[in-house]
């Protein structure tokens, strides 16, 4: 490659790295201001109010509590606090039986370690409890007596769980705009499996399926953010109001997994049908025209449960999804579709479970949602 390529190729790549750099910076301004007010609160009180002369065990438990998370953990805070405040008393109490020295180190992480594993599998937890009791034993005492850094990590901690509680971002925040990436990506996965149907190509749906198959991640880290999202509005005042809302989220996040799921099946059989030929040109017409309606249905509901208007607006685009769904449901027939043959109808009733899925994503009981398909 030329010099001149070449300095273009790395000036490229600066300024990719500094625009990035800058929007993680920006991103991160509010967990940034909730550690330092942690840590700094932590320490003064730990200082001014309770006399302990440089109580950095108290800044360090709250710093690594809390953590760097745009959103915070109720457990993780809990974990690492009750894991830091441990290891430093079970520190102080071996080093105030075994005294000082490395073989006493040795002796006081050992059996730190085993006693995390004992109470809990959290790696996190072994290690803060295994680490605070070592730095007990290898720094010098502090002359506040035994205990005194004890105190300091357990004021560290609850000052953590302080600012979680009075976190200033709306914990529905993430949960909301997961469930909006997964939605987005279910409706394309049913557009793609359309525009197979509509161009006979069943590397088109081959791709479907492979990208339904990718949302696995989506699936799982939606499942975690809501529940910390419940965990954060059950402990906090400022967004127990909310909890209702998480619930009824919570709820429909099992249908769209079995939606999801669903569509991988729809999306293979797609596949063997189009390479089988086994649409006439009138129910290849009608089949792209209902996986689109249902892809269109999708999109509503991704407002519905991922938008952040007000709960009349919230329960109008759930009923528009629910009509919209209806509607298709109501022609998930072979006569409807122009079907004449089996291998047409093992798709047909491939997608009817789908639809059945995302129909009671959107509130109804599976009696009801089964109720909006026409019989076959």
């Amino acid at each position: 490659m030329p010099p001149r390529d070449r300095i273009a190729q790395s000036r490229g790549f600066l300024r990719n790295r500094v625009r990035v750099g800058l929007r993680r910076s920006r991103d991160s301004i509010i967990p940034a201001l909730q550690m330092t007010i942690c840590a700094v609160g932590a320490y003064g009180f730990a200082e001014y109010v309770l006399g302990h002369e440089g109580p950095l065990f108290a800044a360090t438990a709250a710093l690594i509590s809390l953590g760097f998370s745009r959103e915070p953990r109720t457990r993780r805070v809990l974990e690492v606090g009750i894991g830091c405040t441990l290891g430093i008393s079970i520190g102080e109490l071996l080093l105030h039986a075994l005294g000082t020295g490395l073989w006493q180190a040795a002796v006081v992480l050992f059996i730190s370690v085993m006693l995390a594993r004992f109470l809990d599998r959290g790696v996190i937890f072994t290690t803060q409890l295994g680490l605070q009791s070592l730095l007990v034993v290898l720094l010098p005492a502090p002359d506040g007596g035994v205990f005194t850094r004890s105190a300091d990590a357990l004021v560290g901690g609850l000052f953590a769980l302080l600012v979680t509680m009075l976190a200033p971002r709306d914990p529905r925040r993430e949960p909301k705009a997961n469930v909006r990436d997964l939605l987005h990506e279910l409706s394309a996965v049913l557009r793609q499996c359309a525009e197979a149907v509509a161009k006979s190509d069943s590397t088109i749906a081959w791709h479907a399926l492979v990208r339904a198959r990718n949302t696995q991640p989506q699936l799982d880290l939606l499942t975690r953010s809501v529940r910390d999202a419940r965990e954060i509005a059950r402990i906090s005042p400022a967004y127990r109001r909310h909890l209702a809302e998480l619930g009824d989220l919570r709820g429909s996040i099992g249908y769209l997994d079995l939606a999801v799921r669903n569509s991988r099946v729809f999306a293979r059989r797609t596949t063997s049908v189009i390479n089988h030929a086994a649409l006439n040109d009138e129910a290849i017409e009608r089949v792209t025209e209902v996986v689109n309606d249902t892809a269109d249905a999708v999109d509503v509901l991704a407002r519905a449960l991922a938008g952040g208007e007000s709960g009349g607006t919230r329960e109008r685009h759930l009923r528009q999804a629910r009509n919209e769904l209806a509607a298709v449901g109501a022609q998930l027939n072979p006569g409807a579709l122009g079907i004449t043959n089996i291998q047409g109808d093992a798709l047909l009733m491939l997608f009817r479970p789908l639809v059945v899925d995302l129909l009671e994503s959107t509130g109804l009981t599976h009696e009801e949602a089964v109720r909006c398909l026409s019989a076959v």
